[in-house]
């Protein structure tokens, strides 16, 4: 199980690969069968003139001599055979480029030593390893998969927080519910937690009542006091801060008994609805409950598929230009891996004299003018006992700056 975050990374990479290379063999196959048809009729056409000028030749007799226009047209069609035959040549030798692609496809998507990037000894400590196993029985309890999370912890021998498991037992029901369109769990969800949603700015709960109301008005005429009954009952809660949907809500009466799928709020009655609360009911929970929508392995899984091709590539290079010591894989990496603002979680400082990301070993300081700098830009900035900010020009000693913690 160390090694499953690797594993799983790896396979989705191959997949990516398969891809890249089926795309190429497919424009290959697209290519021969292009060619293929094109043969096949250029040829033919040679066929049927070459059969019918022999049936006319045969048919002339024995002591026939070729006149003059007859031999102008043998000529020309012996012309354009050999001319036929080396255009089909030429495009057949076209067709080795398209595909040496595809082997160079290949050369470039799969990599054998997938372990260049990777450390053995990261996981060799019984401690971490029993952290990831608990990362992945967490992430099945997140799944709703408490069978397979169950079986691995007793394997395993990981007691599991009970608030690791508990919430996603709820939440997990509640979500397969919305699958089948059925609002009443998470409407009473929400109920419950109004307080805290209201605190965090959400709007799932609005969201989910609005979503009741358009069912009810759904069902035809019929239900549509029903309808009228649930928004007095519970929009009023929502007026100071959607005021304008609900009035649109409003407005969705007035069609109901000529049908609202073609009135101008047909746009509401989209099945996509459906997926937007859904998603929304993800976000604001796990808020709530303060994780992230995605769990630490899949988060691990993406950043390791984003990560692994570019530390292959550059990895190939320090290999090609006999320089692999720069890169030892313990403090940093050697280049800068783009994770987008979604996979960010901590603060981070880059000091702007140096242009270098602080550490734990070259931490933040904050001087007595407010300006921050690294402790390495501090200590090569200082003069003695004095200090003169990069910034304003105001001198202090170096002992004055404080550490920072982001």
């Amino acid at each position: 199980m160390t090694r499953m975050t690797f594993v799983v990374a790896k396979t989705k990479i191959n997949m990516e690969a398969c891809l890249a290379v089926e795309k190429e063999v497919d424009r290959v196959l697209s290519k021969f069968g292009g060619i293929n048809e094109h043969v096949r009729r250029v040829l033919s056409d040679l066929v049927n003139q070459i059969q019918s000028l022999k049936e006319e030749y045969q048919n002339a007799g024995e002591d026939h001599v070729l006149t003059n226009v007859q031999m102008d047209i043998l000529k020309q069609n012996m012309a354009k055979v050999k001319e036929t035959v080396c255009k089909l040549a030429t495009d057949h030798r076209d067709l080795h480029s398209t595909v040496s692609k595809v082997g160079k496809a290949i050369d470039r998507n799969f990599v054998s030593d997938f372990a260049a990037t990777s450390r053995e000894e990261v996981f060799s400590n019984p401690d971490k390893i029993n952290l990831i196993n608990k990362v992945i029985c967490q992430h099945y309890y997140r799944q709703g998969m408490h069978d397979v999370s169950e079986e691995l912890a007793n394997e395993c021998d990981v007691t599991p927080e009970h608030h690791e498991k508990e919430p996603f037992t709820e939440l997990n029901h509640i979500l397969d519910r919305l699958k089948n369109k059925d609002l009443e769990p998470a409407l009473a969800w929400a109920t419950v937690h109004h307080a805290e949603l209201e605190g965090q700015n959400s709007s799932l709960e609005f969201m989910l009542h609005r979503l009741k109301f358009i069912e009810l008005l759904r069902k035809g005429a019929t239900h549509q006091t029903d309808a009228i009954c649930y928004a007095r009952t519970h929009f009023s809660k929502f007026v100071h801060r959607h005021e304008k949907d609900i009035q649109t809500l409003m407005g969705m009466l007035l069609y109901v008994p000529n049908g609202i799928n073609s009135s101008p709020y047909s746009c509401l009655l989209d099945s996509e609805m459906w997926i937007e609360i859904y998603e929304l009911f993800i976000r604001d929970a796990c808020q709530l409950l303060g994780v992230c929508v995605n769990s630490p392995l899949t988060t691990c899984i993406n950043a390791g598929c984003t990560a692994i091709p570019a530390l292959l590539n550059i990895k190939q290079v320090m290999m090609q230009r006999q320089v692999t010591g720069i890169w030892n894989g313990k403090d940093e990496l050697p280049i800068e891996i783009d994770l987008d603002s979604e996979n960010r979680y901590h603060s981070m400082f880059a000091c702007p004299i140096l242009r270098q990301q602080s550490t734990q070993f070259n931490p933040p300081m904050r001087l007595i003018c407010g300006h921050v700098i690294s402790r390495d830009a501090l200590n090569k900035l200082c003069n003695g006992n004095k200090l003169k900010c990069p910034y304003c020009p105001m001198e202090q000693s170096p002992s004055d700056a404080r550490l920072i913690f982001f």
